[in-house]
Formats: C-alpha cells, sequence, structure tokens
C-alpha cells in the first residue's frame, strides 16, 4: 500500500505498514545545479503520441488504448549534481482539457512506488462532464524507476516474488535472526544489480522527484504547478512546495502525513491506525450473526488471530489447490480490505472462507496489494515502495531499536502480531548500497500561496492529526472529512469534491473548520 488511494514481505514490520508515510526531505534545491546547466531539460518538447506502450498492466493496456489519452516520456537527469551525464525517462499521460484551458492538473497516487499515468486514466471518468475536466489537461506521471518510467527498479522476477510472499520470519533465535537477514541483504543486492547500480537507487527519492516534476512543469508549458497528490503524493506535495515555492499555483494534498515526525513514530500510529479501522469493520460485523469474528466486537482481535495465526505452519489451499495462503499475505489482505470501508464485505467473505480452509479471497486482496495481476505477473510497485522508502526514511540498524519498534507496533496493532516473539532482523533499508537523502524537519515555504490539506477522521493508514500538522506546517487550509477510508478527493462525496474543484478552479479555500460527511 502501500497507500495508493487504494508488507512488502521481504520488509520487517517497519516498511509493512510504513507505507504513504515518508519522512520530508530536506530541501531538494539545496544540492541542484545552477538552471543554466538544466536548460535542455527545462527547454525540451515533448513528443506526444499513442499510450499502448506505456501501460505495465493488464487492466492499463485495455485503458490507455482509449484515443483520448496520448503520453510522452520526459527526460532528466539520473544525477542532479551530474547534469550531463546518465538520465532518465519519466513516463507522462494526459487528457486534453474540453473547454476553456488553465493549465496542467498533475496527479500522483502515493505509495511510494504507485503509477500516476494509470491515475490520471482513472481519474479521467470520475471528472468527465465537470468543470476540472473542462479546464485543466489531466496529468498523470510515473515517478523516476516507477512504472513504465526508466531506468525502472527491479529487484525480483515473479517466481522469486511467490517465494518470498510465502516466507515467515518467526525464529527469534540468533540463527533465525541471522537467516532472514541474509534474505534481506539478499534482496537490497538483487534491487542493485537488477535496478542499473547504486546510481539508480541513490537517486530514487522524492528529493530528485520533485526536481523532475519542475521540470516536468516546465516542459507542459505550465508556469506555475497545479497539483493533487494523495498518500505519499502528499509528500511529493509538500516537498515540492518547500523547493520551489514560486511555482506554485495550488496544491491539493489529501492522506497527509506529519512532515516533523519521526520514522518509527510515524508507523507506531499507522499501526494504531489500522487497528482503529480493524476495530470499527469488527463492530459493523458484529451486526451480522454469521460475521466469521464473532458478534462480539471485544473479541474480534483474538478471533482474528485464531483464525489466522495457524496458516504459520500450514498454509490454506486457495483458486482450487493452485495456491496457497501464507499466513503473511492472510494479514495483507486484510489491511487491503481495512484502506476503504466499500472492501469489508470482501473482507467478511475472505475470512468466513479461510474458516472453511479456503484462502482465495484472502490471497486475491493481497495481489492488489501486492501488485500481482490476474496474469500471475507482477508489477514493481513494491519493489519500488522497498527502494524509495530506504532512500527517504530514517535508517535503523540497531537491533535494539528494532526489538523496540516491533514491539510497540504490535501493541498498537495486536490483530496483526502473529505471537511467535519479536524477531529483531534488520530490513532490506540496513543493507541498501546508498545512504538516506531525507530527514524530517518543519518545513520553509516562504513566499507559497495558499494550499488545501484534506484529511479523513478514520483514516488507517494516515492518521487524521497528520492531515492537521501538515496544514499547520504548510500554513495551508485543512478540509476534514468524517469517515474510515484512506483518502477522498474526487472519489463522489460532493462536499469534498466541489470544495476541492473550486479550490483548484479558482483559488476559493472553503471555509475554516469545515466538515464533511458521506451523504
Amino acid at each position: 500500500m502501500r497507500c495508493t488511494s487504494f508488507a512488502a514481505v521481504v520488509c520487517s514490520a517497519v516498511l509493512l505498514l510504513v507505507a504513504c508515510t515518508q519522512a520530508t526531505t530536506g530541501s531538494a534545491a539545496a544540492v541542484a545545479p545552477p538552471r543554466a546547466q538544466l536548460a535542455r531539460f527545462y527547454d525540451q518538447k515533448l513528443t506526444w503520441g499513442p499510450c499502448a506502450n506505456f501501460a505495465t498492466t493488464a487492466g492499463d493496456r485495455t485503458t490507455f488504448a482509449d484515443p483520448k489519452f496520448d503520453c510522452a516520456r520526459l527526460e532528466v537527469p539520473l544525477d542532479y549534481t551530474a547534469p550531463n551525464g546518465q538520465t532518465a525517462h519519466i513516463a507522462v499521460l494526459r487528457q486534453r482539457a474540453t473547454g476553456a484551458r488553465i493549465g496542467s492538473l498533475l496527479v500522483n497516487p502515493g505509495g511510494p512506488g504507485a503509477s500516476g499515468a494509470s491515475l490520471a486514466a482513472s481519474l479521467s471518468g470520475r471528472i468527465a462532464q465537470t468543470p476540472l475536466a473542462q479546464r485543466f489537461d489531466l496529468v498523470g506521471f510515473d515517478p523516476r524507476g516507477v512504472g513504465a518510467s526508466t531506468p525502472t527498479i527491479d529487484c525480483l522476477n515473479d517466481a522469486e516474488w511467490e517465494v518470498e510472499r510465502a516466507r515467515v520470519d518467526v525464529d527469534p533465535s540468533p540463527a533465525g535472526v541471522a537467516q532472514a537477514e541474509a534474505k534481506n541483504r539478499q534482496y537490497a543486492d538483487r534491487c542493485t544489480q537488477r535496478s542499473g547500480g547504486v546510481p539508480v537507487l541513490a537517486n530514487a527519492g522524492t528529493r530528485d522527484v520533485v526536481k523532475d516534476l519542475d521540470i516536468l512543469r516546465a516542459a507542459l508549458g505550465d508556469e506555475k504547478l497545479t497539483y493533487l497528490g494523495y498518500s505519499y503524493g502528499t509528500r511529493i506535495g509538500s516537498a515540492y512546495a518547500e523547493a520551489f515555492p514560486q511555482n506554485v499555483r495550488a496544491l491539493v494534498l489529501d492522506g497527509a502525513l506529519d512532515p516533523t515526525e519521526t520514522t518509527i513514530d510515524r508507523t507506531v500510529k499507522q499501526n494504531a491506525g489500522f487497528q482503529h479501522a480493524f476495530d470499527t469493520y469488527a463492530a459493523d460485523c458484529a451486526h451480522n450473526p454469521n460475521c466469521p469474528l464473532g458478534t462480539d466486537p471485544a473479541k474480534a482481535t483474538a478471533a482474528f488471530q485464531a483464525l489466522t495465526r495457524p496458516l504459520i505452519d500450514k498454509p490454506a489451499r486457495a483458486e482450487g489447490g493452485r495456491r496457497t495462503l501464507s499466513y503473511p499475505d492472510a494479514v495483507t489482505g486484510t489491511i487491503q480490505a481495512l484502506y476503504l470501508s466499500q472492501l469489508w464485505p470482501a473482507l467478511s467473505l475472505g475470512l468466513s472462507g479461510l474458516a472453511t480452509g479456503d484462502g482465495t479471497i484472502l490471497l486475491r486482496l493481497a495481489d492488489i496489494y501486492n501488485d500481482r495481476g490476474p496474469d500471475g505477473h507482477y508489477g514493481n510497485g513494491i519493489e519500488a515502495f522497498v527502494a524509495i522508502s530506504c532512500v527517504d526514511e530514517q535508517r535503523i540498524t540497531d537491533r535494539a531499536q528494532q526489538a523496540e519498534l516491533i514491539r510497540r507496533s504490535n501493541e498498537a496493532a495486536p490483530f496483526r502480531d502473529d505471537g511467535r516473539g519479536i524477531v529483531p532482523a534488520l530490513d532490506p533499508c540496513a543493507f541498501w548500497p546508498a545512504p538516506p537523502t531525507s530527514q524530517p524537519h518543519v518545513p520553509k515555504v516562504d513566499g507559497l500561496p495558499a494550499t488545501l490539506v484534506v484529511s479523513t477522521t478514520g483514516d488507517p493508514a494516515t492518521p487524521y492529526q497528520a492531515g492537521v500538522d501538515l496544514a499547520k506546517a504548510l500554513k495551508g487550509s485543512l478540509l476534514t472529512f468524517q469517515g474510515t477510508q484512506h483518502t477522498v478527493a474526487l472519489q463522489g462525496i460532493p462536499c469534498v469534491d466541489d470544495a476541492v474543484a473550486k479550490y483548484l478552479i479558482d483559488g476559493t479555500l472553503p471555509p475554516p473548520d469545515t466538515v464533511c460527511r458521506a451523504s
């Protein structure tokens, strides 16, 4: 989830639930070369054409075939300290405005590791016949290393992914910890070898994405940026606001993070957010006498543990015996369903199926999270998530600190505690070949125009208070949505959608302390 508006098994508890809550980068402009050295990138003309070759999933191949979309590749320096060296190419998808054009509305779905091109194609249908579609070119981009952008982050082949998803690290002995760390080191080594070497991984973070975003803004012909970012996409937006405040026209940041919070504290809070979402689901489920977790919400966590923990020793059959459901996938599938209350019926069906020995539905929910298509092919969303997190996040290299984080996370979210004890193995980031390029801090955004932060009271992945804190840090406005889901803008809630559209089109912010609710 990663948090793509919609864990990696190779990662420890730190990364399993940290998706979309990345630390805020230091000033992205601080190490950028003078604009003159980047002139050939800023002055480039995009060559637009059909989008068929930009599709990386079966679903995108169908969607991108629509002639209303056109695509291009933006050239950027791989390493901004060496602008005359190797370059990267950013995949861009556009749908042209149908009326009096204001400019481009750039969108990002989060992750990190999710495709902005896919999001733009999806949003196209949601905003059809609205003023947003009339006034803006809708533009999505795959951040460097992601999706159709090149070089592409690549760590595991499809067969290796199946092995990783079945892996359960529950041995807390020194030998068990050493074995888990050896696998995590191997994962980091494979990422380095298959992604194009250290330079690709060293420059994969948000520090560099925001510089790409400014070049894209210029190449699109926009004097200033209009941007809608979900989840981790809010981090891109806030980092851009700090690096290029003079180039911002409007920013909507939905599903935000606290830019000053440490990785450890944020991870614990996110675990607590998922436990709250689990408890809310369980209370709703309890109204059904056939609820797979029973009719007493206070006992739901224990019921879930009793249902899933046996999978550690014996995975369940799935898809008629063609596949199996592992314990990590059962938890991951549950987490996927907790992002959106509309998925709760599927979660109930999945848990009911597991109770009878059939793990198919939970496995398919986990497939969504793990970026596995119906053809068995894996996208690179999880791989990009890990790679970007490793250079964006504070790194844990001390096993005692790792153990404390896991202990606190299990206390915050007992539904996902495996009950076997703490395995303080260092995750892949501890073995990453490049150092972090970001750190938590209060953004410096002097000269930034008014921004709009949207935060949902029951958001499991990016807790509500993080949105409050981000709005304060950016000296922006806060729009509150009362609900249990991850992100809400342009998802059919008129109160939210109207406020977002008015702000993006003419800069009108909702009144202070505005609260929206589902109708």
